[in-house]
């Protein structure tokens, strides 16, 4: 009997380095994902991402309040773990005519006996209505630093665009607040 001949081994170095040449592609895809989804969210208004930035109320189009319809207005705040704060909307939800300016207060306390650094990042949901609602003032532009105990009233100033679509009645401005690095 004839013993089968075995074909000799072959090489698989250049597969092995296309392989991990594809996984190094890979990898910084996803380390670009998360700026780029934020990038194109901010430029639509996609995921409930409103502006960052405070708009001065004489840069704001002469809109006039439309009398004839009320939206409604819910808010509601988060605390991501690691803040131990207390915080709540002074007024739950409100109703305001589109075009209407209009201010608001949250109440944040400080539970613990160290100073503590915070940041409100702001949602607003439905998503399509983010582009309409715009912060004149607001306590998430930049952060907010609370002494051991201390309370603060922070306040909220915005106006919805009078051309906000017909489908929307109800809004809701969620904020989730997130500790940040102490300055000191």
């Amino acid at each position: 009997m004839s013993e089968a001949t075995l074909p000799p081994p072959r090489r698989h170095g250049r597969l092995v380095v296309r392989l991990l040449l594809l996984a190094a592609v890979f990898f910084a895809f996803g380390f670009a994902l998360v700026p780029l989804y934020d990038t194109l969210c901010a430029a639509v208004g996609f995921n409930g991402k409103t502006l960052k930035d405070a708009i001065d109320a004489k840069d704001l189009p002469p809109a006039a309040v439309n009398y004839n319809r009320k939206l409604g207005v819910q808010f509601t705040s988060t605390l991501m773990p690691g803040l131990p704060w207390e915080i709540r909307p002074l007024e739950p939800s409100i109703e305001i005519h589109p075009g209407e300016l209009r201010t608001t207060r949250f109440l944040v306390r400080n539970l613990s006996d160290k100073t503590i650094v915070g940041q409100a990042v702001p949602s607003v949901s439905p998503t399509v209505a983010a582009r309409h609602f715009r912060k004149l003032d607001c306590f998430c532009f930049k952060q907010q630093t609370l002494a051991p105990g201390e309370s603060r009233e922070m306040a909220l100033t915005f106006i919805i665009d009078g051309d906000i679509g017909d489908e929307i009645s109800e809004l809701t401005l969620a904020y989730a607040f997130f500790p940040a690095p102490n300055p000191s």
